[in-house]
């Protein structure tokens, strides 16, 4: 610790340079004047013209760092900030394309938690490499993990490895599980199976690396390992059990993202398949419902997409007695047939359902294509229904109000 300490009061020397402070300057003047150009001009996002300009400040920087070498004073802070810069200007230009072929939603996502993070983590490091060294702060120690000396550089892969293992796995596992998916023709459900349990590798493989790098010898694994195992038999047996789970339903495909299904008397559509949990659209109030997946395993779900997509619809339509059966079924079959979102094979229906006490009752049985679409398609048959039995003088009479004597 006391050593990390000296590194810094070094470096807090090092900004009394008159060559540092000139550094500092220039660059921080340069890179106001973009930032002034970018206030003045607001480009749209998706635009090239922020990419060009920064482009011109790379130039413009460099330039200054020659300029500097050649009047005698040092420049690499300088030229280290262009190089910066150029790497920014790149990862910009590739997001815009990445926002071409990906969904942008996706592609800002991973640019926040992932790319953005990254890019201070370098800058960060090549500011230390350029103003002292690595070798000086990274071998600071400052103490001791299970009987192993910790240094700083150690502390630091310790805290910043694993976000970035989680995070930046994402993508090259994506990439991975699709090319993998063409090449053996995985169906949706194995194919996430494939890229999730690729993921959690890669992550295993990083840990085990880390844990070599900060010098975990193996009694110290074998104490988290015994840790893990108490921790599974008592509060940790839900998580390990939802992961399972996951894992089964996406192997077996009985419950996969993009199904059409019944939860808690709602109907649902899977928006995707984790290891812990499910997330699920409810389409009547546009709200994400977040399932563990060991519900799947206990209670008995009703999806509307296991073999095909179609779903039948009925409806409930009550005449007076004094109307024709056969010129009632015969409107209601029409009226559905006219319907754009109701399949003619198989083709609408109507019967005779029951004699109610004050109203003959109708039943119309319909399909459609889509299983989300049975709210609306129902209430356009409803809407019909009125006007064309207001045209046709069919009466639809209500139950009789009970006189209170």
């Amino acid at each position: 610790m006391n050593q990390l300490l000296y590194v810094i009061s070094g470096w807090l020397g090092m900004f009394s340079r008159l060559s540092l402070l000139l550094q500092v300057g220039v660059a921080v003047g340069l890179l106001l004047l973009y930032r002034g150009w970018k206030l003045r001009a607001r480009p749209p996002l998706g635009s090239w013209k922020p990419v060009l300009a920064k482009l011109s400040l790379v130039a413009l920087l460099a330039l200054a760092s020659r300029l500097l070498v050649a009047l005698g004073w040092p420049g690499g802070l300088v030229n280290l900030i262009a190089l910066l810069v150029l790497i920014w200007s790149a990862l910009a230009a590739l997001r815009l394309l990445l926002r071409r072929w990906l969904e942008p939603a996706q592609v800002e996502g991973y640019w926040r938690r992932a790319v953005l993070p990254l890019f201070v983590v370098l800058s960060l490091v090549g500011m230390v490499h350029q103003l002292d060294g690595l070798e000086a702060i990274s071998q600071a120690p400052l103490l001791k993990l299970f009987d192993q000396p910790l240094n700083f550089g150690t502390l630091l892969l310790l805290v910043a490895l694993p976000y970035f293992l989680i995070v930046l796995s994402e993508l090259p596992v994506l990439l991975v599980g699709s090319l993998a998916g063409r090449l053996a023709g995985l169906e949706l459900g194995n194919r996430k199976a494939f890229e999730l349990i690729f993921r959690y590798a890669l992550i295993g493989l990083g840990s085990l690396w880390l844990a070599d790098r900060i010098g975990l010898n193996s009694t110290a694994i074998a104490a988290m390992a015994g840790g893990l195992s108490v921790g599974l038999g008592f509060g940790v047996k839900e998580v390990f059990s939802n992961f399972v789970s996951g894992l089964w339903l996406l192997f077996e495909g009985s419950v996969k993202p993009g199904d059409v299904l019944m939860h808690q008397g709602d109907v649902c559509q899977v928006t995707s398949l984790g290891l812990r949990a499910a997330t699920l659209l409810r389409t009547l109030d546009n709200a994400e419902l977040v399932v563990p997946n060991q519900n799947f395993f206990t209670a008995t779900s009703i999806t509307y997409t296991g073999s095909d997509n179609l779903r039948n619809g009925f409806l409930l339509v009550r005449a007076d007695y004094k109307h024709n059966p056969d010129q009632v079924i015969a409107i209601l079959v029409e009226i559905a047939q006219a319907n754009s979102m109701i399949l003619a094979d198989p083709a609408p229906s109507a019967a005779l359902s029951n004699f109610g006490d004050y109203a003959i009752e109708y039943g119309l049985s319909f399909w459609m294509a889509n299983p989300l679409k049975n709210g609306m398609i129902s209430a356009q048959l409803r809407r019909a229904i009125w006007h064309r039995f207001h045209q046709e003088g069919i009466e639809m009479p209500l139950a009789p109000r009970l006189k209170l004597t």
